[in-house]
């Protein structure tokens, strides 16, 4: 067994190559342990390699809903509104403390995910917010 660090898209070529001749192997035998210890460096070389963010809240809560059937209005039952979730869901508003506290427990997503900073869109001003606004601006 000769073993090294995984430098290179090519010994990480041949590593998998030896991994997929071992797969299969006897539990506690020398070719076990091979294998064992190639999967652990194939995995330390992927993760460096290709790291992968934890997604933003957003994000995680359309996947949590295709992954399980849900629809905009489960997440609207969920958080109390119809409109409030096409709010979140078009990141128009963001993810209040008790919205997270539902989705982590009623949906069970993790609430550190769900508390991570992420973008809002540009909200468009709609014609009640523009008349007071002109109406404030007006009395001055």
């Amino acid at each position: 067994m000769n073993i090294k660090r995984i430098k290179s898209e090519a010994d990480y070529d041949k590593v998998l190559t030896v991994i997929d001749g071992l797969m299969g192997a006897a539990p506690d035998t020398p070719e076990s342990d091979e294998l064992e210890v190639l999967v652990t460096l194939v995995e330390a070389y992927e993760a460096e390699r290709w790291t992968i963010g934890a997604p933003d809240p957003i994000s995680a809560i359309e996947h949590v809903m295709e992954s399980r059937g849900l629809r905009q209005k489960d997440f609207a039952a969920l958080i109390g509104s119809q409109p409030r979730a096409s709010e979140v869901l078009n990141r128009r508003r963001p993810l209040t403390l008790a919205m997270i506290r539902a989705l982590s427990i009623e949906w069970n997503l993790p609430a550190d995910v769900l508390v991570r900073e992420y973008e809002l869109t540009n909200t468009v001003l709609n014609a009640n917010t523009l008349q007071k606004v002109g109406k404030s601006s007006s009395h001055g």
